[in-house]
């Protein structure tokens, strides 16, 4: 969990060491979403948490309507102030679902298939070929309002302009350029998180797409709510650190 916390951290900050592959074309629309992540250190009611909650629901592999109706409703922390991720044994090839803004409230957030928790630098040993956190960083992208990049439909529209658009989704790892949709030279930005391809083959948001996410915390925005959240601050704490004393430096 830990190893997942970072991996979001690292690729919504485009601080994750594989963004260096984006092709040249797209080098330059590689973006700094600006949006970081924690671990809760307050329950909605106050009391001191790790932000992990483990549940046994007695079912070794839940369906999403399971997950939907019973789980979600009977563990989901507020909305307004918290991002709900739950992780479990999803069956029929599911790597995970999101939920978008505004929709209901005892089943915000998002779900993800638990062998896909982890990082680049800490892979799922269970994983495979998705065992190094984006599907986190995926779903969490739907949970800001992001759609798939080729707007799930031939052709379509992901609702963001710097985005080529391509004919469908891309798995694997495709060879750079591929071209469909008449979008060449460069091709498809089969390397955006918001596409379907191996984790090590998806290392960026774009520009367009981090103006998208972050409209949400602006005034009126769908999820504003977050940025004033008492989420990460510690129960009768402020959330800060002293000033460290007794430092020295040196010349290199």
């Amino acid at each position: 969990i830990m190893a997942q916390l970072d991996q979001l951290n690292k690729d919504f900050r485009k601080q994750n060491a594989d963004v260096s592959s984006v092709p040249s074309a797209f080098a330059g629309l590689a973006a700094d979403s600006e949006i970081q992540f924690c671990l809760a250190q307050r329950t909605p009611a106050g009391a001191a948490t790790t932000g992990i909650n483990r549940y046994n629901y007695n079912t070794a592999s839940p369906s999403t309507s399971y997950i939907d109706g019973t789980i979600k409703p009977a563990t989901i922390w507020d909305r307004t102030k918290y991002l709900n991720i739950w992780t479990a044994n999803l069956g029929g090839g599911l790597l995970g679902y999101a939920t978008f803004p505004g929709g209901t409230s005892t089943k915000d957030g998002v779900v993800v298939l638990a062998s896909s928790v982890g990082s680049v630098a800490t892979p799922n040993p269970s994983g495979g070929s998705f065992g190094k956190g984006r599907t986190a960083t995926h779903e969490v992208g739907h949970w800001l309002n992001l759609r798939h990049i080729w707007g799930d439909s031939n052709c379509g529209n992901d609702q963001v302009s710097d985005t080529p658009t391509q004919q469908t989704s891309n798995g694997g790892c495709p060879n750079f350029p591929k071209v469909t949709c008449s979008n060449g030279p460069s091709g498809d930005m089969f390397m955006n998180y918001m596409d379907y391809v191996n984790d090590a083959c998806m290392v960026m948001f774009s520009t367009g797409q981090k103006n998208r996410m972050k409209a949400l915390f602006a005034t009126g925005g769908s999820r504003v709510s977050l940025v004033t959240s008492n989420g990460c601050t510690p129960p009768g704490g402020t959330g800060t650190c002293g000033t460290p004393s007794g430092l020295g430096s040196s010349s290199i």
